[in-house]
């Protein structure tokens, strides 16, 4: 494979539409239910190769109500990522952990599994005073990924841009961006829309632990009952 990442190995049954691409976008459903009364409800997300293009994947997520209703954007969740066949092609897990301190049990996690159920990898959140921080390893505990974010993730007007970088981060890959949506729409909903960019070359796996840092990423800092 290109960029320094050697060969890439076969891309797990599902997932072969990531090999030729470099650019995904993710757009959260608006639900009215929640807009008209605040009540929390499960995130459900249509993933894209460009705007306007027809859905490559959908993500819905299961989670309880109580939990939505206690913890917000904390709270724990499975996300499964269908084709258009409505066929599993990702399982998403978030297990519950607060936040707010140092502590390791506090630190998020999303962990990332193919169809069959073969483990793909991780996403944890890593101790950091001033910009977040998040690394991906692979099943082995093989450190393949960071992601750093701005100061300040929650900027007003502008989109907001976090950095895909090597794993010693030497190099910059790729980027998780979540695009300003217009006033009406950043106050009123949280039904986001993110762009991940990363090179053609990287291994479908690691598109696919990409894919489910940015929905961490969506959960942890643009996630917010309004």
């Amino acid at each position: 494979m290109s960029d320094g990442f050697g060969r890439p190995p076969a891309a797990p049954p599902g997932l072969e539409p990531l090999v030729p691409l470099d650019r995904l976008l993710v757009k959260q459903q608006l639900e009215l239910w929640e807009a008209v009364t605040g009540w929390e409800t499960n995130n459900r997300y249509t993933v894209h190769t460009a705007e306007g293009a027809a859905p490559l994947f959908r993500a819905a997520e299961r989670s309880s109500c109580w939990l939505r209703l206690c913890c917000g954007p904390l709270r724990a969740l499975q996300l499964l990522v269908l084709d258009e066949q409505r066929r599993e092609v990702l399982h998403l897990r978030r297990p519950l952990r607060c936040t707010g301190c140092c502590s390791p049990c506090c630190m998020q996690r999303l962990e990332v599994s193919a169809a069959d159920g073969r483990p793909l990898g991780a996403v944890t959140e890593q101790r950091a005073c001033l910009r977040p921080h998040l690394t991906l390893h692979r099943p082995d505990g093989e450190l393949a990924l960071t992601v750093r974010g701005p100061r300040c993730p929650l900027a007003l007007c502008r989109d907001v841009k976090f950095t895909v970088e090597s794993a010693d981060g030497s190099q910059q890959l790729g980027t998780i961006t979540k695009q300003w949506g217009g006033l009406a729409r950043e106050l009123l909903t949280d039904a986001d829309t993110l762009e991940l960019t990363f090179p053609v070359g990287l291994d479908a796996e690691l598109k696919a632990l990409l894919l489910g840092a940015l929905f961490l990423v969506d959960y942890m800092y643009f996630e917010s009952n309004r």
